[in-house]
């Protein structure tokens, strides 16, 4: 499988997949990137340890502080204590939380994100948009200035056609 095929099906699996937490697995935030495709959560509860990332998300899907995903405990780690096995997005934020299953700690900050999500895709007028993946934070972000130069143009145009 090559490279962008592989990456396509990760991709269309990570946005498309509607998944319920089992009983071993847990939701948590991400607090930030630790290096070495180690991430720093926090549980419902408040504990704060380290997971990992599967190697078939690396390098084809990003997560920033702030998100949530769903984690697989793993039995021998002492520092690294689980493994990422979804990234959750607000379409499945949304589906997690109408079958019960979302955390009640996590429930404020998640409707108010996904309430910013809605409004987002309200105003664009798409459903889905390329910005749910990634957005590099490190570039600047150009705005263009909308000046309408038609005003002055016609400002001039009928100042001259008075003189003549």
């Amino acid at each position: 499988m090559s490279k962008a095929t592989k990456r396509k099906h990760v991709t269309k699996e990570v946005l498309d997949g509607y998944v319920l937490p089992e009983e071993s697995q847990q939701i948590v935030k991400i607090l930030g990137g630790k290096g070495n495709n180690l991430h720093e959560v926090e549980t419902a509860e408040g504990e704060k340890y380290l997971v990992s990332m599967p190697t078939k998300f690396r390098k084809n899907v990003w997560i920033k502080r702030g998100d949530y995903v769903l984690i697989q405990p793993i039995e021998e780690g002492e520092k690294v204590k689980a493994e990422i096995i979804t990234i959750l997005y607000s379409d499945q934020i949304k589906y997690i939380q109408s079958h019960g299953k979302w955390p009640k700690e996590f429930l404020t900050s998640a409707l108010t994100e996904a309430n910013l999500d809605i409004d987002t895709v309200q105003s664009e007028g798409s459903s889905r948009s390329d910005d749910d993946l990634f957005v590099n934070t490190n570039r600047p972000q150009c705005a263009l200035d909308s000046t309408d130069y038609s005003d002055s143009d016609n400002s001039d145009s009928s100042s001259s056609n008075d003189k003549s």
